[in-house]
């Protein structure tokens, strides 16, 4: 999208064609040094080699070395290399490298990119799966059923509060189990670095379980006091404070 800093999926596939292109014809260019006109010393022997280029039926190309004959054959008097494998090598090298470039820039990035996009959605899929089965169960009337389906959701999602205060919820209401739901809160509280948010909405959840269901003032109010302990500054600390001044506490 515009202003985001990323670049048109369209405008890489065109950069991508183009550099493909150019591989190619890299490569079309080394095939056809490779096959054009190859020379070599076997088919002649030093001495034919000498009688052709006094007869004048062969000469020597100035710039490459090579004993150009009448018909257009060339061969090399020198041993070794000459300059087509040097070309040819040189070529080589060029093609690996613009390969391994092209690799790094755009074959690695795609196949991480695919493997992490497949890796998420097989994470995000299993997290849904757990969360429809929680529900399914709970609308079946499966309420323990349901807290297990839960307990699953928040082993693959550690970061989400929802199915602890969920299964809060379910011990509560439905198992009507509140000491139960006091022991989710705590272990959910202490099962993970939450972000203020979080944590502050399960000391407020547990200090109303303590108000209402446990009628135990003295825990209430003590765990108000550790969210205006814990939170200064904030809106947190400020409704914290206004429900002490509520219970008197203050």
């Amino acid at each position: 999208m515009p202003g985001t800093g990323q670049v048109p999926v369209g405008i890489m596939n065109r950069k991508l064609i183009f550099h493909i292109c150019v591989l190619g014809a890299l490569i079309c260019l080394v095939a056809i040094i490779w096959t054009s006109g190859e020379p070599g010393r076997h088919d002649f022997t030093e001495a034919e080699i000498d009688a052709a280029l006094v007869s004048g039926e062969a000469e020597e190309d100035p710039v490459t070395g090579d004993i150009v004959f009448d018909d257009g054959t060339r061969i090399s008097r020198e041993s070794g290399w000459d300059w087509r494998m040097i070309l040819m090598i040189l070529m080589l090298v060029v093609i690996a490298g613009y390969s391994a470039i092209l690799f790094i820039v755009y074959v690695l990035p795609a196949g991480v990119q695919r493997f992490a996009a497949e890796m998420l959605g097989s994470e995000e899929q299993l997290e849904e799966d757990a969360m429809h089965d929680a529900r399914a169960l709970f609308a079946q009337g499966d309420f323990h059923g349901a807290v297990e389906a839960y307990r699953d959701v928040a082993r693959l999602q550690p970061e989400n509060r929802f199915p602890w205060i969920e299964i809060a919820k379910i011990q509560r209401d439905k198992l009507e189990d509140p000491d139960a739901a006091i022991r989710t809160l705590r272990d959910a509280l202490e099962s993970y670095e939450w972000r203020i948010n979080d944590a502050a909405f399960f000391m407020f959840r547990l200090a109303e379980l303590y108000e209402q269901d446990k009628q135990d003032l003295d825990t209430t109010v003590t765990i108000l006091k550790q969210v205006v302990e814990m939170f200064p500054d904030t809106r947190h600390s400020a409704n914290a404070t206004h429900r002490l001044r509520e219970l008197s506490a203050l």
